[in-house]
């Protein structure tokens, strides 16, 4: 369901958790990623960890760690990621089979997407879609 097909995306959603173990866990078997790379510390934190979707990558670590980036992101809120999916039901019946909270059923959008959307165990909202917008040659 989460075929990759290479290449070197330009953006990376990035997102620290509490509990980034259990994130990647939820990440990869509800929402269908595939672990790309997983740092930890010597304390069992995740330094950095990537994970793929299609074409995409999301990076994301433990909060506390300390750095530069941690100490800009202590007061953030959740954040959203659009995912592009070929197959949103079985997406969807896959997220639910894992327990994922859904915000909104598969629901085709009036532009032409089909889309639902799902909070992670942390609050972050992840939508996965067929919307796929194109950047000009």
């Amino acid at each position: 369901m989460a075929g990759m097909s290479g290449g070197r995306p330009s953006v990376f959603p990035t997102l620290l958790y509490a509990d980034a173990r259990a994130a990647i866990r939820q990440l990869t078997e509800a929402f269908g990623f595939t672990e790309l790379a997983v740092y930890e510390g010597e304390d069992g934190s995740v330094l950095h960890a990537e994970l793929a979707q299609g074409n995409g990558v999301v990076m994301l670590g433990s909060k506390g760690r300390g750095g530069v980036f941690d100490a800009a992101m202590k007061d953030a809120g959740t954040t959203g990621v659009y995912v592009v999916v070929d197959d949103v039901d079985a997406h969807h019946r896959q997220a639910v089979e894992h327990g994922a909270e859904i915000l909104m059923p598969p629901t085709d959008q009036d532009y032409g997407s089909r889309d639902y959307m799902a909070r992670d165990a942390e609050g972050n909202v992840w939508s996965f879609g067929t919307y796929a917008p194109e950047i000009p040659g």
